[in-house]
Formats: structure tokens, C-alpha cells, sequence
């Protein structure tokens, strides 16, 4: 049986400077606050991990990471590994541009790599998918308006 796999896209425009995105984006305080609890270092071949609630029976709560591209202040790419199987790629592409007269920053979040044959991985992936929709970039929007 062959493996389908998708992403979730997003495309959020910040009205902040990139290196400030940037920073939101790879700053392990930073990303703390908006996603989960780190140990994060922006270098190449890091291997890092991301820690929330467990959800039984399948998931230990840990995501296991590792660094795989880094392009100060363009582009960061990690594996995100954990769960049932979850063997997936996050990637941030960051661009300068204007949106009706303000500067600032699009974030092009792509999160690849879900294998939807397997239910596990479907729900995480409609979890993941409401959150960059939704509660997640509203939470770096905040950090971003905090960071100085």
C-alpha cells in the first residue's frame, strides 16, 4: 500500500520586522510561549524536543526534533517526530512585505509529511491544521506584540 501523505499551509502577514519574527520563531523562550516548552537551538543538526500533556494511549506528550535547515532570518526547518508514527517536516519561510501601507513580515508555515491512511495521524493532523488556523498564530501574534 503506497503512503499519502499532506501538509497543513499557512500564511500569516505580522506587522513586525522579519528579524522580529525570526526571533519569535527560534528564540526557545520565545517559542515556549506560543507553542511548547523547549530545547531548542537554532543550529544545524540540533536535535531538540517539544513537551505538552500526554494523550494516552499513544502519545507520550514528547516530540522528538531535529534541525535540518537553517537560513538566518529566511527560512528554519525541523523534523517533528513523535506519537503514532508522526514522522513530519515543520518548515518557516519568512518574507518582508507591506500589507495596506504597514511593514512587516509574511510567515509561510508549512507542515509536512502526514500520513492520513493512518487515523492516528488524521486527527493529529486536523488538530495541528485548526491550530495554525487558529489559537497558534493568534499566540505568536501576542508574543511578537511583547517582544521588544
Amino acid at each position: 500500500m503506497s503512503r499519502t501523505t499532506t501538509a497543513i499551509h499557512n500564511e500569516t502577514f505580522f506587522p513586525h520586522p522579519v528579524q522580529k519574527v525570526w526571533r519569535a520563531i527560534t528564540d526557545p523562550d520565545a517559542i515556549a510561549k506560543w507553542l511548547m516548552p523547549n530545547d531548542f537551538k537554532p543550529e544545524i543538526g540540533h536535535r531538540f524536543t517539544f513537551r505538552t500533556d500526554p494523550i494516552p494511549p499513544d502519545f507520550d506528550g514528547v516530540t522528538h526534533c531535529e534541525v535540518i535547515e537553517l537560513d538566518e532570518p529566511n527560512v528554519l526547518a525541523y523534523t517533528f517526530r513523535g506519537g503514532p508514527g508522526l514522522d513530519t517536516v515543520m518548515r518557516f519561510r519568512l518574507q518582508a512585505t507591506e500589507r495596506g501601507g504597514v511593514a512587516g513580515t509574511l510567515l509561510i508555515g508549512e507542515h509536512s509529511g502526514f500520513d492520513l491512511t493512518n487515523p492516528a495521524q488524521l486527527e493529529g493532523f486536523r488538530q495541528m491544521a485548526g491550530g495554525w488556523g487558529g489559537h497558534m498564530v493568534v499566540a505568536l501574534g501576542e508574543v511578537l506584540d511583547q517582544l521588544a
